[in-house]
């Protein structure tokens, strides 16, 4: 069995490489698995490519098999999908996912992979790390038939939130964003589109995820009196500045934190991160989530494309990554070669 693998690394803030790995023998409550697809969420990782992770959040913000501190040399990512090489039986061949870093092989606990369902592709199957927090929002949410909500930031999260919003019966919901691009996104998603000039008020319910003060300001705005703003931005070593004067108080609005790093209280009892991470593959049947893909690259181009993604010279959701011998894109998503853009 091949032993070799190839893995990205932050080498520095701003530059990564690809470096070689070489494999153990994996033990008797492991597995080996060969990377299909990973998924580079723009968001959380262009900061942490950037260096922009402040020094109180470094224990926070490893990812669960990362090797290497912030802010580098560091091996960090957390969206991977491949089909089992090694392990037991009735895992052999069957494709899983994993919160793993951006490696074309690699070994971890049984435990630490969940089976893809035999109805999702493996091409949309990393996008399940984004939906489980999306989950795990809407739990900290509680959103209500007939609410009146609205989005704040089209990016990947937000739209992830929008998706499964857009199921829930009744609610009047907007994504809400500066680009104008994102409306054929909304669209595709079931939901309804805004520019925040334009956005409807009177919420009862805002979902902010844009990572900005502007987003987090216009949020409160949005709501109706004794709504509540959901906060799911994370800013890493920014401050932001929050209009609690005016008429914050006389109209009892709530800002609440949501972050996946645990599990919902909101969530029924009995429930953790396994079956959150299941509930989050299910999810992905529904092929309208395929417009959260906005690009797609082989791994060999990760050095050259990080820079890019971090600058917003490719604008991206999330950017998959195929491995060799991942087979064609059934999505409908174009590959993007870096040598000809």
């Amino acid at each position: 069995m091949n032993r070799s693998a190839r893995a990205f690394w932050l080498s520095s803030p701003g530059a990564g490489e690809l470096r070689d790995v070489t494999l153990r023998e994996p033990g008797e409550d492991e597995v080996l698995v060969r990377a299909l697809y990973s998924g580079v969420s723009r968001g959380t990782e262009t900061l942490v490519f950037r260096g922009g992770v402040p020094d109180s959040q470094h224990a926070v913000m490893r990812a669960p098999f990362q090797e290497g501190d912030f802010p580098a040399p560091v091996k960090y990512g957390y969206l991977n999908v491949g089909v089992v090489e090694e392990g037991p039986r009735e895992l052999i061949g069957r494709t899983v996912f994993c919160l793993y870093p951006h490696q074309s092989r690699y070994v971890v606990p049984v435990n630490a992979v969940t089976v893809v369902p035999d109805r999702v592709p493996a091409e949309r199957a990393v996008l399940a790390g984004t939906v489980e927090t999306a989950v795990n929002a809407l739990w900290d949410a509680a959103p209500l038939i007939g609410d009146r909500i609205a989005v704040v930031g089209g990016g990947m999260v937000g739209c992830s939130v929008a998706a499964l919003l857009a199921r829930f019966p009744g609610v009047r919901l907007q994504l809400v964003d500066a680009d104008p691009a994102r409306a054929e996104t909304a669209e595709a998603l079931g939901a309804d589109f805004a520019t925040p000039e334009a956005a409807l008020g009177d919420c009862d319910l805002v979902v902010h995820a844009s990572a900005t003060e502007q987003g987090l300001s216009r949020s409160l705005e949005l709501l109706a009196p004794e709504g509540t703003v959901v906060e799911l931005s994370w800013y890493g070593d920014r401050r932001v500045a929050l209009p609690l004067g005016e008429a914050f108080h006389s109209r009892r609005l709530t800002v609440r934190s949501s972050q996946v790093g645990t599990v919902s209280p909101a969530a029924r009892a009995g429930r953790g991160y396994a079956e959150r991470l299941a509930l989050a593959l299910d999810l992905l049947a529904d092929p309208a989530l395929d417009a959260l893909i906005t690009g797609e690259s082989a791994f060999e181009e990760l050095p050259e494309l990080m820079p890019r993604l971090a600058s917003g010279e490719i604008p991206a959701l999330c950017h998959r990554i195929a491995y060799p011998g991942a087979g064609p894109d059934r999505s409908g998503q174009q590959r993007s070669d870096l040598r000809k853009e």
